[in-house]
């Protein structure tokens, strides 16, 4: 596996609202294999889901637009962003 590149970023996600036990993570998981991103959803014990994604700059852009619509399953009531350099380390996408 070769570490991340300089045009590739990290998107790390806070996702709040009714996100666990409705297909959240599948649909997370769903989007970014379409947008070529590799990192994980992973269920909180406070009822959050944490988003890490890695990918090209209008992917990652791409999949916090789809976290912050109106198609996820559940009920998103707010997403707290970080996205910065990649730094690597993630394969696939996976549900945790």
């Amino acid at each position: 596996m070769s570490g991340p590149s300089d045009d590739t970023l990290r998107l790390t996600a806070w996702v709040h609202g009714h996100v666990q036990g409705v297909g959240f993570r599948w649909w997370t998981r769903a989007r970014a294999l379409e947008l070529r991103l590799v990192g994980h959803a992973t269920n909180q014990p406070d009822g959050r889901v944490l988003v890490v994604a890695e990918g090209r700059r209008d992917a990652v852009d791409g999949l916090l637009r789809l976290l912050r619509g109106d198609t996820t399953p559940g009920r998103v009531d707010l997403v707290v962003d970080d996205v910065g350099p990649a730094v690597g380390g993630l394969e696939g996408f996976v549900e945790r």
